[in-house]
């Protein structure tokens, strides 16, 4: 079973996530804060990608993606920085905190679906 947990403080956005990931097969998870995903995270092992909205209030994505990497088991999990912030260098600025992989907001979903292609066995 390919499971993603979403991890956005807007509900809009895993909605949305939501209904086109069903669309395509996927099962999703969604967490409202980090705190609420890392507990999520743990309830589930089967969880095999993490969509991490990288602006949230509380703790930040970059703090968010050092918190994941260190549960047990856990440090290879791929995260997937999803951001309205698309300004030069932030990809690679998402990508050096240890993010796998960046999407720009608002989501272009076949590149989306084709980064959890390289993560999922679909």
């Amino acid at each position: 079973m390919n499971r993603i947990l979403i991890i956005d403080d807007d509900a809009r956005n895993i909605y949305a996530l939501q209904a086109v990931l069903k669309a395509k097969g996927f099962t999703s998870l969604c967490a409202a804060s980090v705190k609420e995903g890392i507990a999520t995270l743990q309830q589930h092992p089967e969880v095999q990608v993490i969509l991490l909205d990288m602006m949230m209030p509380e703790t930040d994505g970059y703090e968010a993606i050092q918190l994941l990497r260190h549960l047990p088991g856990r440090a290879n999990l791929p995260i997937i920085a999803v951001t309205a912030q698309a300004m030069v260098g932030d990809r690679e600025k998402c990508l050096a905190a240890g993010a796998s992989a960046y999407v720009s907001k608002p989501i272009d979903m076949d590149l989306l679906l084709g980064q959890l292609k390289n993560y999922l066995s679909v």
